[in-house]
């Protein structure tokens, strides 16, 4: 299944608090158990998200989610879950999670999963992101240690792009810290059954 899967967007919508968050299900995937079980961990991961976020918290303002695709083709559909929340004071907080999965087996891939077992990719990636922190520029709260095993990550095009959290290294007013790495640059370490080795240029 080389062609981008059919997505359609849902919309979670109340009034007090005011709570407006679209969301992407799979749809007319071939086989229903895989479309069902990737749909149920885009809405599990979602609500995650919404609790973290204060959906129960009394003082919740708003809440604002939305989503974006980020590769759809080759089997791999990786997207991002954004989720926005106000609760009074100087400004609300933003969180980004991602999703990325095999459209084919319904297989939800971590960090790990993309590389070879022996790979020690943690060390590989985080001498990458440290390298690129200093060519950057990019001011940091602590000094930058490394990348965790479970990091967030998302595919895009021929990169994968490696993310951290507001607040997680650099100040707020940074922003999301994204990191993207070619895979051709990480090539050797990579899985051959894997996600990535899908998205390198043909």
């Amino acid at each position: 299944m080389d062609l981008p899967v059919r997505l359609e967007t849902k919309r979670i919508q109340k009034s007090s608090p005011k709570l407006n968050v679209l969301y992407p299900i799979v749809t007319n995937l071939p086989y229903p158990a895989i479309e069902k079980k990737i749909n149920g961990d885009i809405i599990t991961h979602l609500n995650k998200m919404l609790i973290e976020q204060g959906l129960y918290n009394e003082n919740l303002v708003e809440i604002i989610g939305n989503y974006e695709v980020k590769t759809n083709e080759r089997g791999i559909l990786s997207l991002t879950l954004t989720v926005y929340s106000f609760s009074g004071g100087a400004h609300g907080l933003t969180i980004i999670q991602s999703l990325t999965f095999d459209v084919t087996t319904g297989k939800q891939y971590a960090l790990k999963d993309l590389f070879k077992p022996s790979s020690n990719y943690v060390d590989v990636l985080s001498k990458i992101i440290s390298k690129k922190i200093v060519e950057w520029d990019v001011p940091l709260l602590i000094e930058f240690t490394g990348i965790r095993p479970d990091q967030d990550f998302y595919i895009a095009d021929h990169s994968l792009i490696i993310y951290f959290q507001l607040y997680e290294w650099t100040p707020y007013v940074y922003g999301f810290p994204y990191f993207p790495i070619a895979i051709k640059d990480i090539e050797h370490i990579i899985r051959q059954d894997g996600p990535l080795k899908k998205m390198l240029p043909f």
